[in-house]
């Protein structure tokens, strides 16, 4: 099979492999090249001038040593992090051999304290940092450095190397979080496998067993006896229809998705995403359609704001108004939506396919705000997918403020 251009590149053990920054980076939905920003604070390793005269020991220790620096850089976010403590140390070294050419360098310092992993225990990680901070003051110790060289170093070191921690703690807690989300949306699909199973074989077993039973002896007696083998025909057609029935309500009732499960689902997902829920809720008893299809649009709107909306707050009001009920969901993201996807248009169907309007206002960085309302006595549209399939619904109106 052939190779992506993508994966033409590079060499294998320059891919991002599992577990590392550029594959969690990826798996998250943010792009592994943002991490490469940072590369911009190494810009101060090559302001050595300002700290001693040039010599030729300056231009050979930035020859061969950023170049090293720029390996092991990337090295620790694509490689797993079992293996970032070793480019760590290397960095460490080479802070150590490159300080006597070009005081600068322990720029070099300042990232290997930012790429300590964490692995568990922010103590062994605060330890390691520290040490590295200890091996830089007592080479300027030996180099004779200003006092005022060590509380820079220090400071600078500390500030880093604790935000970068603080920053991977917090990632491990929202992937566990993300896992953990994951796993209860599996177990509760699991169990509701199970239930439609059981489900469907009491409701299905006997039913089918007797209407076998009706079939077989309406074959014995077509001969024998005409009128009870079409008495029988038609016993066993009546409990088809009653089981057909049966079969539809309790699709039915597989098919409807509660609001206030739904806007739980919600909550947990936009917390994962460093997203704040408010929830407003004064309508309640909705009939069934109504209910199912304000769960569905829920549903994809918090999918949305949560991949896509770069927000920090979420709302949601659900009121009634005469005889309608009103859903209104907005986020103080980024906004800027030009244009109505497959999600907005399958928001679209579902609300005009029960008599509704749905409006759209997201101005650019003026986050988005997403108005439903829903008469509460459902339309015959709602079951009929034919009408669907014709295109009788209108486009959704995206209004963008001016």
């Amino acid at each position: 099979m052939a190779q992506r251009p993508g994966n033409m590149r590079w060499p294998v053990w320059l891919r991002p492999t599992a577990g590392s920054t550029a594959a969690n980076m990826r798996a998250a939905g943010h792009s592994p090249w943002a991490h490469a920003w940072n590369l911009l604070w190494s810009f101060w390793v090559f302001l050595g001038p300002l700290f001693q005269p040039l010599g030729a020991g300056f231009w050979w220790s930035l020859a061969l040593g950023y170049p090293v620096f720029l390996l092991l850089f990337l090295l620790s976010s694509v490689r797993p992090a079992a293996e970032v403590n070793g480019y760590v140390g290397a960095l460490v070294v080479l802070t150590a051999l490159s300080i006597p050419w070009n005081p600068a360098a322990w720029t070099y310092a300042v990232f290997a304290c930012a790429m300590v992993p964490y692995q568990g225990s922010w103590l062994s990680s605060a330890i390691r940092i520290a040490i590295i901070q200890a091996l830089l003051v007592l080479e300027g110790i030996f180099m004779h450095w200003p006092w005022y060289a060590y509380l820079i170093l220090v400071g600078v070191c500390t500030s880093t190397g604790t935000g970068a921690l603080v920053g991977r703690i917090t990632w491990d807690k929202n992937t566990r979080l993300r896992m953990s989300h994951e796993q209860i949306r599996q177990l509760a699909a699991t169990a509701e496998r199970e239930r439609i199973g059981r489900d469907l074989h009491d409701l299905l077993g006997h039913t089918l067993s007797l209407i076998t039973m009706k079939l077989e002896l309406s074959r014995r007696l077509l001969d024998a006896d005409p009128d009870t083998a079409r008495r029988e025909l038609a016993e066993a057609e009546g409990v088809a229809r009653h089981a057909l029935a049966e079969v539809r309500a309790a699709v039915t009732g597989i098919r409807a998705a509660g609001f206030a499960a739904e806007l739980a689902s919600a909550n947990l997902l936009l917390r994962t995403s460093g997203v704040q829920l408010d929830p407003h809720l004064q309508a309640s008893n909705l009939p069934e359609p109504v209910e199912c299809m304000l769960a569905l649009v829920l549903r994809e709107a918090a999918t949305n704001i949560a991949r896509h909306a770069h927000a920090t707050l979420a709302r949601v009001s659900l009121t009634r108004v005469g005889d309608d009920v009103r859903l209104c969901i907005e986020d103080n993201g980024r906004g800027g939506i030009r244009a109505a996807g497959n999600g907005l248009h399958g928001m679209q169907e579902r609300v005009q396919a029960l008599g509704g309007s749905l409006r759209l206002d997201s101005p650019p960085d003026g986050g988005t705000r997403l108005d439903v309302e829903v008469p509460l006595a459902a339309k015959a549209v709602a079951h009929d997918p034919d009408l669907l399939r014709a295109g009788a619904l209108a486009p959704v109106r995206v209004r963008h403020a001016t």
